[in-house]
């Protein structure tokens, strides 16, 4: 079983939390992300592009069942993974942490200028709109929350490993 599931919105430092706290724990990390990445020899922005968000959202869900069934360490999802039933039905008996990040916060570490196929337009806008739409999401299925503003990401994975060896004990 995956020891910890990593969940929230783009900006959330996932990957990069993940990353740390994998390490801290003597665990490997995986990103979904990268999963699909990897199968689809593109990156999301060129499967957005070229093929549609449906298409990656079931690219995703495919990569994401996967990991929960074969990884057994710390796993970050894609922002929007969360949405779709079937993976928040998988998600039920795995230890779920929510990252959650301030508007503000995100518009700063996703930029202005960036190429993610989800923020076409008012960047601001459309993150708002994400974060408005998923964050009851993220806070339904998550069985810790932790909040990422004004705080380093060593700092956050330090955090959960605490937040999970509090679980562990008897």
């Amino acid at each position: 079983m995956t020891l910890a599931v990593i969940v929230g919105p783009m900006g959330a430092g996932k990957s990069t939390v993940g990353a740390l706290l994998a390490e801290s724990l003597g665990v490997l990390a995986r990103d979904s992300d990268t999963d699909v990445e990897r199968i689809e020899g593109r990156s999301i922005s060129d499967i957005f592009v070229d093929s549609g968000e449906q298409h990656f959202r079931v690219l995703e869900k495919a990569a994401v069942a996967d990991a929960l069934a074969s990884h057994d360490g710390v796993l970050s999802l894609g922002g929007g993974a969360v949405l779709d039933p079937d993976t928040q039905a998988l998600l039920a008996g795995h230890r779920v942490v929510f990252l959650r990040v301030g508007l503000s916060e995100a518009v700063k570490r996703v930029g202005l200028g960036t190429g993610r196929p989800l923020l076409l337009g008012n960047v601001r806008a459309r993150i708002k709109a994400v974060l408005d739409e998923r964050a009851p999401v993220y806070e339904s299925l998550a069985d810790f929350t932790v909040d990422t503003d004004g705080r380093t990401p060593a700092e956050i994975a330090d955090e959960v490993r605490q937040a999970l060896e509090q679980v562990a004990r008897p």
